[in-house]
């Protein structure tokens, strides 16, 4: 599916005071929230406009909408391997994060092989602030009419990524479903992605995506948070996503 950029603020308790920090995730291509298998193809450059509007209030008030502005390209010309690399701009102090995967299609090494993919995201740009610095490994297979699935796992910086308490909690499982509904439309997709742990990487999110063009389609989805004491809490999300063949083939 389309590559997806996703932001959001933490807001999380450590010794009783309440210390707000924006965590931006600069993403490599997605499902609605995770990262998926999928890689840019060579030369395709990939621009994301996303939007989150909170839906709850976890310490009280409720966080204002979140955007991200983020771009992807394919760097590698293979046919089975395929690298990507990537940035995205959140307002902020320090809004510039970047990301990286490597990964390979299904069926790349035989019929029954599985898309593998090894990457990070969230390569922020000041030490122990922004530099959320997560790595994860993930497969996917598809089983005809069934759809794709998808299981990972992931790790992160133990000093960002922590619960409402201020405790570690950098370390998370992957998993993930979609399908194109072709009985109805090739142009409609939808997919449940899971990304576990109580920090603010934590979540249950589910949509759908329109195809408009070719080269463009917008995702509307829901972002359940895990961990409810969280800010930004539950979200809607619009994901407006355009590919551009510049130099590919």
């Amino acid at each position: 599916m389309k590559s997806m950029k996703k932001v959001f603020v933490a807001t999380l308790a450590l010794g009783g005071v309440l210390v707000f920090s924006n965590f931006a995730s600069a993403t490599p291509t997605t499902h609605i929230w995770s990262p998926s298998t999928d890689v840019q193809a060579y030369g395709v450059f990939h621009l994301t406009s996303d939007i989150y509007i909170p839906v709850d209030r976890p310490t009280g008030a409720r966080p204002g909408t979140i955007t991200n502005l983020g771009l992807t390209t394919g760097i590698l010309p293979y046919e089975k391997i395929n690298a990507e690399i990537g940035f995205d701009h959140i307002e902020g102090s320090y809004p510039v994060f970047f990301n990286a995967k490597v990964g390979t299609p299904e069926g790349a090494f035989g019929a029954f092989s599985p898309a593998l993919a090894v990457g990070g995201y969230s390569f922020g740009t000041k030490e122990d602030s922004t530099d959320y610095n997560v790595y994860y490994v993930k497969a996917a297979k598809t089983f005809d009419k069934l759809g794709r699935f998808s299981v990972g796992y992931y790790t992160g910086n133990d000093r960002l990524l922590l619960d409402e308490n201020g405790a570690a909690d950098e370390n998370g499982v992957l998993l993930a479903w979609e399908r194109t509904l072709s009985e109805l439309s090739e142009n409609l997709w939808v997919s449940v992605d899971y990304q576990g742990g109580d920090n603010n990487l934590g979540v249950l999110s589910y949509g759908f995506s329109w195809k408009f063009a070719p080269n463009t389609s917008v995702i509307f989805g829901f972002v359940d948070q895990n961990n409810d004491n969280l800010n930004p809490g539950d979200t809607f999300t619009v994901q407006v996503d355009i590919d551009f063949n510049v130099f590919g083939k």
